[in-house]
């Protein structure tokens, strides 16, 4: 259970990951004072959809390795 939580935060800490989690918090700064704008909710979402198209490429990229064997 510990090597799991260590495993985990350590994934989550490459810069990909912190990158998306400073542009989340900031979007949800702007959001909660009405300051969002247009130009940085189209580069939040490209960032966003960029981050979990990763993501999913790497899981099929698993599920396929793991069938191979």
């Amino acid at each position: 259970m510990y090597n799991s939580l260590i495993e985990a935060l350590a994934k989550l800490l490459n810069v990909k990951s912190l990158v998306t989690i400073a542009l989340t918090i900031g979007f949800i700064v702007m959001a909660t004072r009405g300051d969002l704008t247009n130009e940085f909710t189209s580069v939040y979402l490209v960032v966003i959809s960029f981050y979990f198209g990763t993501q999913y490429q790497k899981t099929l990229e698993e599920a396929k390795n793991a069938r191979i064997r």
